[in-house]
């Protein structure tokens, strides 16, 4: 199995952290992922994927596993992750007010 982990800072409080995950959330789906949420932390589930979502005060974490059958399908780990990684940046950089 390859493991896949981005991390991202916010400011924002754990309501609006999880509201603004939604875009990931969707672009997961479209992979056969699904996020099943219990407070601060959803397990992520696919054909070939498992993971999950972490929340904190300050930041969000992403952890998938991608087994065979996600090898067999041409899923590239390092793709992978600066999808993740320039999404979640996107969600919550992108989200705040520009300064002045």
């Amino acid at each position: 199995m390859t493991d896949v982990r981005v991390s991202q800072n916010h400011s924002v409080s754990l309501d609006d952290a999880k509201q603004r995950l939604g875009g990931f959330e969707e672009m997961m789906k479209k992979y056969g992922v699904n996020a099943k949420w219990s407070g601060r932390h959803a397990d992520l589930k696919g054909t070939g994927v498992k993971g999950a979502i972490d929340v904190t005060d300050t930041d969000v974490s992403v952890k998938l596993k991608l087994g065979m059958i996600a090898k067999a399908a041409g899923i590239d780990p390092d793709r992978l992750h600066k999808s993740i990684e320039r999404r979640l940046r996107e969600a919550f950089e992108g989200a705040q007010a520009p300064p002045g």
